[in-house]
């Protein structure tokens, strides 16, 4: 290829940044500033400026492996591939079709999402598919769903926030997860905007703030249900708007009015005179918008949480409206569009119901199958883990690291140990990979083309850079040789827009449909918000604000969802004292599989720490930098103790990126959501110890 500049976006978060990728005359890859792509303007963080160090040699996978005496060797593409074929064709005729798992990631793109839905349903003809995004929005998804009838992580552009009037953020240290986006939040304050930032944690986002405040894990349900009862008590509540625009507010309104400000500060830790101010802020400007992340969605009632954040929102007349709304912040790379095509385990392409006789019938003609031949919702992403080596034998598992990511992790790792057989694809040797029967290299980012939807629901092309080393190959390579092995031989083409053509018609009519959105489009346009329909006489321009005029629910409004506090699923005890939440840090990303073999962000975060209170430091009698023991009913951590008084002295916070004694997530408790099956892991009871070294 040229070495010209190629417009493109970088691989890791929702944002989906822009930037321009040159081969340099070394054969390494240069990233320059793309300053036309309105959601970063041009900036970088560091793990987008390093991005291409994971395209070395060096760091990524450049050979098959295969397991031969215990040890994971080189093979060849043919041997490989045969291998995994012939161990899911016996999985399936001993123990059936849903002894077959597929585990899939947010980092794939459409293309890829999309296929590995078709094959795990066509191909193995298995319910056993989810992903790791899962972990990600599937609370805020089923809480839009709930209110709005449809889940789109921000309904509108992020261009919007500025001209907001407030802005309450709520677990989100967006600062230090999605820099570029900070100035969103910047430009906010200089229009004379407000925001409000809740977290146990003093982060950087909320030293941004003009009002932070710091409740306990877990009592974030509790917390929004105040600041409505305030809402009503102080007789702001927009009465005409809730009647011409919503329904179901007087069960929501008498759920509410239980939880007054007093009862609610016991619970929070935080004070009435700061309930009152955050209400006051958010109510007398024109517009205000609620923005939630991990910190109230991943509980074990996250789903409800988010409910009782967009009751706030509909009472006071702030979604469907300019500047205003409530909005989810995505974190990974397609996390959006993983979903809505066909990873999840409910769910098929277009984001339609897997057990709406309606959709499997529109689905299955596009795919040319009989309808009746796919198999019915199954497991979610713990339980689908939680089930690996019982009733789930063989796994394929694409773009993933659970070993390091998942609740319970080291209950996981045995899972995975377990199993009859494990095939990964993934750019490089990660925890899990390095289980794995047989391991396969597959493309990157800069190395193919496919598209993303990014947490605004924009639709963009990522296009290929570079050239992928001789003997790699794509993910939809890899599906196309494995349907041929197992005896379907057409419909898993290799090209990319072969594929998105083939989604945009299995998407038509959808909720999240896709259909009037083309390459050709997306190479001309700074990507196109779904839902996106094909139209007759004109081209549709996309929806990037949604609900303006009606919700998308059978009666254009929007719905109250009654929803009381209740507690986590393990509150602190006398053997397990104190809460333990966990996060991200500013240079490394989810699991760490890609960024901690960047020696730039390894540098800045070269592994854990857990961060306690001075007073808590105190009891515990120990410094800064001693290493100290978390221990929770499921198992120990240790690492560096890093004492501030920006925590909670009832919390310590541990980020989540690295496997070994330091992994967070051997602690995090595996309460699911009933709804949404989200893992709790933002809330878990522990003990802290200091350790002789």
């Amino acid at each position: 290829m040229p070495n010209s500049a190629t417009p493109t976006h970088c691989p890791y978060c929702a944002l989906q940044c822009g930037m321009n990728l040159t081969p340099a005359p070394d054969g390494t890859v240069e990233v320059s500033e793309r300053a036309d792509f309105p959601v970063n303007r041009g900036a970088l963080c560091g793990k987008g400026r390093t991005a291409p160090a994971v395209l070395s040699s060096r760091v990524r996978l450049t050979s098959p492996l295969v397991r031969s005496g215990g040890t994971l060797v080189p093979a060849t593409w043919d041997e490989a591939l045969d291998r995994i074929a012939e161990a899911l064709s016996r999985t399936r005729s001993e123990h059936g079709p849903d002894a077959c798992g597929v585990f899939g990631g947010g980092g794939l793109t459409n293309e890829k999402a999309y296929t590995l839905g078709k094959f795990a349903r066509v191909v193995l003809g298995t319910s056993q598919i989810d992903y790791n995004g899962r972990f990600c929005m599937s609370s805020a998804a089923a809480g839009g769903m709930k209110a709005f009838g449809l889940d789109r992580g921000l309904p509108f552009p992020l261009e919007d926030i500025p001209k907001s009037g407030c802005v309450i953020l709520v677990g989100s240290n967006l600062a230090e997860t999605m820099p570029p986006s900070l100035r969103f939040f910047t430009e906010l304050r200089e229009n004379g905007g407000t925001l409000i930032v809740i977290d146990p944690r003093r982060t950087k986002t909320a030293e941004q703030a003009d009002l932070h405040l710091m409740p306990r894990p877990g009592t974030d349900l509790a917390l929004a249900l105040g600041l409505l009862h305030l809402v009503v008590a102080e007789g702001l509540v927009d009465e005409e708007y809730v009647r011409e625009r919503t329904a179901g507010w007087e069960d929501a309104r008498a759920a509410a009015m239980a939880h007054w400000p007093e009862y609610v500060e016991r619970i929070t830790g935080v004070s009435v005179p700061q309930l009152r101010e955050t209400v006051r802020l958010f109510c007398e400007p024109e517009s205000a918008m609620v923005l939630t992340a991990r910190g109230p969605e991943q509980q074990s009632k996250g789903t409800d949480t988010v409910s009782a954040w967009i009751n706030l929102c509909l009472a006071t007349g702030r979604a469907g409206r300019p500047f205003s709304g409530y909005g989810c912040l995505t974190g990974q790379g397609n996390g959006q569009g993983g979903r809505e095509h066909g990873q999840k385990a409910d769910q098929l392409p277009g984001y339609r119901k897997l057990d709406d006789p309606a959709a499997r019938a529109h689905v299955a003609e596009v795919w040319g199958v009989d309808p009746d031949s796919l198999p019915g919702p199954g497991r979610s992403a713990y339980e689908l883990l939680d089930a690996l080596g019982t009733d789930i034998r063989s796994l394929l598992l694409m773009g993933s690291n659970p070993v390091v990511s998942a609740p319970h992790a080291a209950h996981v790792e045995e899972r995975i140990k377990s199993l009859d057989f494990l095939a990964v694809c993934d750019v490089v040797l990660s925890e899990t990979a390095a289980l794995a029967d047989v391991v396969l290299p597959v493309t990157q980012w800069a190395e193919e083309t496919g598209t993303t939807t990014n947490l605004e629901g924009r639709v963009l092309l990522r296009r290929q850079a570079i050239t992928p080393p001789d003997g790699i190959r794509s993910d939809l390579e890899v599906m196309h040789e494995l349907a041929d092995r197992l005896g379907v031989e057409k419909g898993f083409p290799t090209d990319p827009e072969e594929v998105f053509e083939e989604l945009r018609r299995a998407s038509a009519g959808g909720p999240a449909d896709y259909s009037g959105i083309t390459y050709r489009r997306l190479a001309e346009e700074n990507g196109v918000f779904w839902p996106c329909p094909t139209e007759d006489t004109v081209v549709h321009p996309g929806t990037p604000r949604l609900f303006l005029d009606r919700f998308a629910t059978p009666d254009g409004r929007a719905r109250f969802v009654p929803v009381s506090h209740r507690a986590i699923a393990e509150e602190p005890d006398e053997e397990y004292p104190v809460l333990l939440t966990t996060g991200r840090v500013v240079a490394q990303y989810q699991s760490g599989a890609q960024t901690r073999r960047v020696d730039e962000l390894n540098a800045a975060a070269p592994g854990p720490f857990v961060e306690l209170h001075p007073r808590l430091a105190e009891r515990l009698g120990a410094a800064e930098g001693d290493p100290v023991a978390v221990v929770s009913r499921r198992g120990r951590a240790v690492a560096p103790a890093r004492i501030t008084l920006g925590i909670r002295p009832d919390t310590v916070f541990m980020p989540f990126h690295w496997y070994g004694e330091g992994r967070a997530n051997t602690l995090t408790n595996p309460a699911l959501d009933p709804t949404s099956r989200m893992p709790e892991f933002k809330a878990c009871a522990v003990r802290v110890e200091t350790v002789e070294r």
